[in-house]
């Protein structure tokens, strides 16, 4: 087993940093905050935060090119889509389901990074993988009552995961030319403008007498998990691609779903347990591979 690196220390914050932020929008939807009137208010202040950073520390957010704009407006796409399916899967489901859930996360990196022709993983990570979609399934059935009874959250919450998955694939090209700060706010900014769109109706009607612990959730929310960890997980895309990159966030799933029962007090189930284990066996077996997968100049 290789030893821990840098990299390795970057993903495991954000991963921490991810899994009690699922925890704390949960809490914040269930305490007053309508879904979209929450996201839109939470990018608009990661938007300025990040902006503000990078005006400061790299003069300018100017980027350029047909090919390079393009990517830039299908992560954008790619993360407003995911940020309605993160809302409205934990409106709909709990928490622990929705942690578990997105698991399914590296498989689909997998798939699109290879589709794309950005990578080409070696045998042990697609074994990983499918050991972790195996878990996920188990997760799914254990939701008690079966599929049906919040079949709307859990397909959100595929979606989720699909999402974030081609967000990833199509933001690794653009480490070659920029910083992380620099996409990172040229892309929240690009989400923000019709996240706030839709959210308009929401906005409107939101009461905002919201308890102080609901506000500093949202305070956390946005310097958290949208600023700092963005950071960090571009900086570890770039060094050492998406696939390995998403395969060692699966340890997202089981520590929020462990936030969810302490905080929350969310049962487990047994059959969620035996998923959450699978899912842990799978970055087992991504992390004793004998090498990373092949980046495709």
């Amino acid at each position: 087993m290789r030893r821990l690196t840098t990299v390795d220390l970057m993903l495991a914050a954000t991963v921490v940093i991810w899994a009690f932020n699922i925890t704390v929008t949960k809490y914040v939807l269930t305490h007053g905050f309508r879904p979209l009137a929450y996201a839109s208010i939470r990018y608009t202040g990661a938007v300025l935060l990040t902006a503000a950073l990078a005006v400061v520390l790299e003069g300018s957010l100017s980027v350029g090119g047909r090919r390079t704009l393009g990517l830039l407006g299908l992560a954008a796409v790619m993360l407003f889509l995911n940020q309605l399916a993160f809302v409205y899967s934990l409106k709909l489901t709990t928490g622990t389901t929705v942690a578990l859930i997105i698991g399914t996360t590296p498989a689909f990196t997998g798939l699109f990074s290879f589709a794309v022709g950005l990578e080409r993983p070696e045998r042990r990570f697609w074994v990983g993988a499918l050991v972790t979609f195996a878990g996920v399934a188990l997760v799914a059935v254990g939701t008690g009552g079966g599929l049906s009874s919040h079949l709307g959250g859990e397909l959100l919450a595929i979606g989720l995961a699909a999402s974030w998955s081609v967000y990833s694939v199509t933001i690794a090209p653009l480490m070659r030319e920029y910083s992380p700060l620099r996409i990172s706010a040229v892309v929240l900014l690009a989400m923000c403008l019709p996240l706030l769109g839709v959210a308009g109706p929401q906005l409107g009607s939101q009461d905002y007498g919201l308890g102080w612990l609901v506000w500093m959730a949202l305070a956390f929310a946005i310097v958290g998990p949208l600023t700092l960890t963005n950071l960090l997980w571009f900086t570890a895309i770039d060094r050492v691609g998406p696939s390995r990159a998403t395969l060692f966030g699966n340890l997202q799933p089981f520590v929020a779903a462990l936030f969810a029962y302490l905080i929350l007090s969310e049962h487990i189930e047994r059959l969620q347990i035996a998923g959450g284990a699978l899912i842990l066996l799978g970055i087992v077996l991504e992390r004793t591979r004998s090498g990373a997968a092949v980046p495709v100049e």
